[in-house]
């Protein structure tokens, strides 16, 4: 099978349902219960989840969104999409999970290796084992050298799964040729955005405006960007740099503010201290679309090779950012086309050159905005929410047909 974001489909034969079925299938509503990490749990996938079941769940579409809420211990619950939560090593709450959702039409799982209890998140294969809807498995990590162990995780997630969905072209291909998928049984469906071109901005500190968001924590390459910036400061006006986030969870648990207080000591070794802004406060989603619409380059010095996925990236094309990223794999594949700057990891007189380049060159950053704004096209909510009622309804016709 395979699916544009608009949600066409073209298949053999035998890999969906006769034309006829889906006619009669594909307009109906659905029940998707949603299994991952969920609001106010304070992570990317957790937005994800929140943002992809609003955007299946239209009140125009008829469709219903509930949720199986991830966790590592129980919380006082506050949205009523939420039907129970799975708690990490907790047999009970498992089956109180699959109760819950034996009333959906399907299973849409978000699966990253950290999600789930057990070693490498094994107890994820308790659930699909035990399903009798049909899954669907979005995955969020496709690591290029994975330990048996993990291969072997994920390799039993997808031969549960009725179909696979990856975020970028790269995560299919590995797939293909690491974990042997059947090549009908996976398609690419891109990580949403919402649009974010206009509207008032939130200026914390002097322009020109080079910003990074997310949770903090070791592995996102800040160090690089601070040590770039130090080589910017004989620019008049020279570059400020905002890091917003607060630290992750688990780090906070296992090392406090180590990593955080690591990189304000290097600031203040490179005398950047009076240009790198540490906005670690909360931030609700509006005022965060706020900042992101002060910034005048969108940076994000990742170290990681294997990134498939990027909410920060969509989120800056599709605020109409240029964009200044490493080469991990989702950049290399949203960037190719001008939207954005590519530098080796950790590589900072690269990460230096791009950034004065961005921000001091006459007309590129224009038309790096330009050019984000095309690439956002095809990322927005509405044609992703779209695209998974397709896939969903063709997942459901084919098991009514069997």
């Amino acid at each position: 099978m395979s699916i544009d974001v608009a949600g066409k489909m073209s298949a053999s034969r035998s890999a969906v349902a006769s034309p006829a079925a889906v006619s009669r299938t594909v307009g109906r509503a659905r029940t998707v219960a949603m299994v991952g990490t969920y609001p106010p749990t304070a992570c990317g996938l957790a937005t994800f989840t929140s943002n992809l079941s609003i955007a299946i769940a239209t009140p125009e579409s008829r469709w219903r969104v509930i949720v199986v809420r991830v966790l590592d211990q129980p919380e006082v619950e506050t949205h009523e999409e939420v039907v129970a939560q799975w708690i990490a090593g907790d047999r009970d709450s498992l089956t109180r999970s699959l109760a819950a959702i034996e009333s959906s039409d399907v299973v849409l799982l978000q699966h990253e290796y950290g999600l789930f209890g057990g070693r490498d998140g094994q107890d994820v294969l308790a659930l699909v084992g035990a399903l009798s809807k049909p899954l669907i498995a979005v995955l969020h990590t496709v690591l290029s050298n994975p330990t048996p162990h993990q291969r072997e995780i994920l390799e039993q997630v997808m031969a549960a799964a009725s179909l696979v969905v990856v975020q970028s072209k790269d995560a299919r291909q590995r797939l293909l040729t690491i974990y042997s998928a059947v090549p009908d049984s996976v398609v690419v469906v891109p990580h949403g955005a919402q649009e974010n071109f206009s509207g008032a901005s939130q200026s914390i500190v002097e322009h020109p405006c080079v910003l990074t968001w997310g949770l903090l924590g070791p592995g996102k390459g800040i160090e690089y960007a601070i040590a770039a910036m130090g080589r910017l400061g004989d620019h008049v006006p020279a570059p400020t740099y905002i890091v917003a986030g607060r630290t992750h969870p688990k780090v906070l648990a296992a090392e406090g503010e180590r990593y955080r207080r690591k990189l304000q000591q290097q600031c203040r070794d490179l005398g950047v201290s009076t240009r790198v802004h540490f906005d670690d406060g909360y931030r609700d989603w509006d005022s965060l679309r706020a900042l992101i619409r002060s910034a005048d380059v969108v940076l994000l010095p990742y170290d990681s090779l294997d990134q498939e996925s990027s909410g920060v990236l969509v989120e800056a094309l599709a605020s109409g950012k240029p964009v200044v990223a490493t080469m991990f794999p989702h950049a290399l594949e949203l960037l190719s086309r001008g939207a954005g700057v590519l530098v080796r990891q950790g590589d900072v007189d690269a990460m230096s050159a791009a950034l004065e380049r961005v921000l001091y060159e006459p007309g590129l950053a224009e038309t790096m905005k330009r050019c984000a704004r095309r690439e956002a096209t095809a990322l927005l909510w509405p044609t992703i929410g779209a695209t998974y009622r397709s896939l969903i309804s063709h997942v459901v016709s084919r098991r009514e047909v069997t």
